[in-house]
């Protein structure tokens, strides 16, 4: 019989045991027990308390942090090794892990579940004893060669749970007094198969802890997007929340714009540049976004995709990365997350689900903030049209409760904003413009629109002012009525100034108007160039035309005609039927008016030339007009009603303009000057001499010419050439000299047969042959 000492027995249960404690029970034995048997009852009091260590420290802890280091520490100590290592499977990513002890950290270590020793054992589940393990193939040297250790020899088991179903492995290295034997692989397994049922619960309840937190996590950041309208503070919360759900250096969050076809973001978290933007389809972002798949990169530099170029600008060092693209509640791609540089090895399958369950809640946080942008922006945008608006605009609701009025409205009515939003109606019109609510009235129970024009507006401060008002049903955009709206147009002297004059004058000229202190549109005397235009024949053109081509072709004509004259800083003084007056130098003048009045004479003749090759290639007969321009003094003013005003001009110069422009049929030219004209032109033309007329009801002689300019090139030289023969034969009739002075005019008809100038007075000096005048004539021919 062997007998135990109590004080031996008790050290039994303390752990753990050492030498002395073996030596202490050997001496409790009787002299006559077998050595032998003696060291195997030590050796198997030992392993018991071992087993009951490993009892005690999967019981203390359910932290996997705390359990997998401690027993770590007592497999190297019981099994004499110099190290050890204890993992468990991943099922979602396919790999091994384990914790260590460094410092004051517990890192976690991964490798695949089918690499090396480890990998073998795992996917056999056989336990493997390797004397020499440089000799094995499946051991790899690379951890020696960067650790500097020395592998000699190695045991591995496999860690079963009670199903017998391997759970991870465990790893001893380098047994300090000999190699691994049976025993050593026999103890190591009883070591795992005790714990194994612990590591399990421990995992289990570490990984519903991790579930808690990622749910606590996502539902804060879920909340804290949800409310988040503002797009930049959002892509900087939801790259920030990637970062920390996936334990990674940086994350950007790519917006796709369909008008450009790029992808870019606002923020670049840990980067300087505000705003990055490359192709939809460029780089492994690019990738994701088309190919609508998931794409996780252990090692970045190996992939052809991956640029680069940032990291070299940024002295960034991008190492694995993982790209989720966006999609809306459609399905249809808005953008990309890519996440760089997981802190403790490549991107997980967890990775990936934490990220594809957050990138849900994301795009619709993006979708709603562009949404509220893009409302924002539509506000605004029409904020800005009111503001801009010269027109007053007043809308109010179904109740006629005043909800929006804009600046020009408040200016028009003389009121604050504050005095009339919210408002019903009546209360803001009251009695003085009981008109209004009574228009109202009418658009709400017609569903028509009421227009009021030139109608008297009494403002806050008694004042009256003129308006044109209307009255209009507010509809959404189903046409269902919402409310109703009123446009005022500002009648008063600016207001009706600019818009009388926009429709004469060129818009500079309109300004400069406004700007002068004194009312340019006060009669006055003063001196302005006067342009009269008709068509000739026009009666019967429109009756070969009919009414709506003739129409159309006085509009066409006068759209390019006058267009002419505002280019040259004419005004349109009015329209008579087919003809046209024009002014240059009233209410303004400058000091080329009489240049620019026949500057715009010229034009007018080459524009009716390109309308006339129009016609022509229509097959439409082309039409011939007459101009004539006088220079003077006239009176000029708004002449009318109240009511209504027209700027104009009257005075002799416009009616001598008139009378020229009806001459050109009789001298079969196109353009006729004043001498008063010419005398204030400063520019240097070809001018040839028409005639000296006394015009019926004036005894103002006038010297009358003709631009040479106004012809095309090859006639406007010819004209030149003979021009000293036309003016000498001018002389010479006007000597009386009948006889000689057809000799010249002959000589302009050689070149210009179509003259009618010359033709003229050759048939005059035939006439004064035949009948001669009296003594006192003074070589004026009398218009009729």
């Amino acid at each position: 019989m062997v007998s135990i000492g109590p004080e031996a027995l008790g050290r039994i249960f303390e752990v753990p045991f050492q030498d002395s404690d073996v030596t202490a029970i050997r001496t409790t034995l009787t002299e006559g027990t077998d050595p032998q048997v003696v060291a195997q009852v030590a050796e198997l009091l030992r392993r018991f308390s071992v087993l009951i260590e490993v009892n005690k420290t999967v019981g203390k802890s359910i932290s996997l942090d705390e359990m997998l280091p401690h027993l770590i520490e007592v497999i190297a100590e019981v099994l004499h090794a110099d190290r050890a290592t204890l993992f468990l499977h991943d099922d979602r990513s396919g790999e091994l892990f384990s914790r260590v002890v460094q410092g004051d950290n517990v890192n976690e270590i991964r490798i695949r579940d089918d690499s090396g020793v480890a990998g073998a054992v795992f996917t056999t589940g056989h336990t493997l004893i390797i004397p020499d393990a440089y000799a094995d193939t499946r051991f790899s040297p690379e951890t020696d060669k960067q650790t500097g250790y020395r592998t000699r020899n190695i045991l591995c088991v496999p860690i079963r749970n009670r199903d017998r179903a391997v759970i991870g492995i465990a790893q001893v290295l380098n047994k300090t007094n000999g190699g691994f034997s049976d025993a050593d692989a026999t103890l190591l397994d009883a070591i795992t198969t005790q714990a194994a049922a612990a590591l399990e619960h421990a995992r289990f309840v570490e990984e519903l802890e991790k579930a808690h937190r990622d749910e606590v996590i996502m539902l804060e950041v879920g909340g804290a997007i949800s409310g988040d309208l503002d797009l930049d503070s959002l892509l900087e919360k939801i790259m920030h929340a990637t970062t920390m759900l996936t334990s990674a250096e940086r994350s950007t969050l790519f917006i796709h714009d369909p008008e450009t076809g790029e992808l870019w973001s606002r923020v670049a978290q840990g980067a300087e540049r505000k705003e990055i933007r490359l192709p939809s389809y460029g780089g492994l972002a690019g990738a994701a976004f088309t190919s609508g798949e998931t794409l996780n990169i252990v090692d970045a530099y190996a992939d052809a995709r991956f640029d680069p170029e940032f990291d070299r600008q940024t002295g960034f060092k991008t190492r694995s990365i993982l790209c989720m693209p966006l999609a809306d509640r459609l399905g249809q791609p808005i953008g990309v997350m890519q996440v760089l540089n997981k802190v403790d090895g490549p991107f997980t399958a967890l990775d990936e689900t934490r990220l594809k369950a957050f990138s849900a809640q994301a795009a619709v946080a993006l979708e709603n903030a562009k949404l509220f942008q893009d409302v924002l922006q539509l506000k605004n945008y029409n904020e800005g049209i009111l503001k801009s608006l010269s027109n007053g605009v007043v809308t109010m609701d179904s109740e006629f409760v005043v909800t929006k009025i804009n600046e020009a409205a408040l200016r028009i009515l003389g009121h604050l904003e504050e005095d009339l939003v919210g408002r019903p109606v009546a209360q803001v019109f009251g009695n003085a413009n009981n008109w209004i609510v009574k228009s109202l009235d009418y658009v709400s129970k017609t569903g028509a629109t009421d227009y009021h024009a030139d109608a008297d507006l009494m403002r806050e401060d008694g004042s009256m002012i003129s308006v044109n008002l209307t009255v209009a049903p507010l509809l959404d955009i189903d046409a269902n009525p919402i409310g109703f709206l009123l446009v005022f147009e500002d009648l008063t002297r600016e207001k009706r100034i600019r818009v009388t004059m926009s429709r004469y004058l060129a818009k500079e000229v309109v300004d400069k108007l406004l700007e002068s202190d004194e009312d340019a549109f006060l009669a006055s005397s003063q001196q302005a160039t006067v342009l009269f235009s008709d068509i000739r024949h026009f009666a019967r053109i429109t009756e070969t035309l009919g009414a709506d081509e003739t129409v159309h072709m006085l509009n066409t004509y006068f759209t390019a005609m006058v267009d002419v004259v505002l280019r040259h800083g004419g005004i349109l003084d009015k329209y008579i039927g087919d003809a046209i007056m024009a002014v240059f130098g009233a209410p303004l003048v400058v000091p080329r008016d009489a240049d620019n009045a026949v500057a715009a004479s010229i034009e007018m003749v080459r524009a009716l030339e390109r309308f006339n090759l129009q016609r022509t290639s229509s097959g439409l007969e082309p039409i011939e007009v007459g101009i004539g321009i006088s220079t003077g003094d006239v009176v000029a003013g708004s002449i009318g009603t109240t009511k209504r005003m027209d700027y104009t001009v009257i005075g002799e110069s416009v009616n001598l303009a008139a009378r020229l422009e009806g001459a050109n049929k009789h001298y079969g030219t196109s353009v006729l000057v004043s001498d008063t004209t010419i005398s204030q032109m400063k520019s240097a033309l070809s001018w040839r001499e028409i005639d000296l007329m006394r015009v019926t009801g004036t005894n103002k002689l006038v010297s009358v010419f003709e631009p040479l300019d106004c012809y095309p090139e090859a006639v406007r030289a010819n004209l030149n050439r003979v021009r000293g023969a036309y003016q000498k034969g001018v002389r010479l009739y006007r000597q009386r000299q009948w006889n000689e002075a057809p000799f010249y005019f002959e000589q302009v008809l050689a070149r210009c047969p179509n003259d009618t100038p010359s033709q003229l007075y050759i048939n005059r000096c035939r006439y004064y042959l035949d009948e001669p005048p009296g003594e006192d004539w003074d070589g004026v021919w009398i218009l009729h």
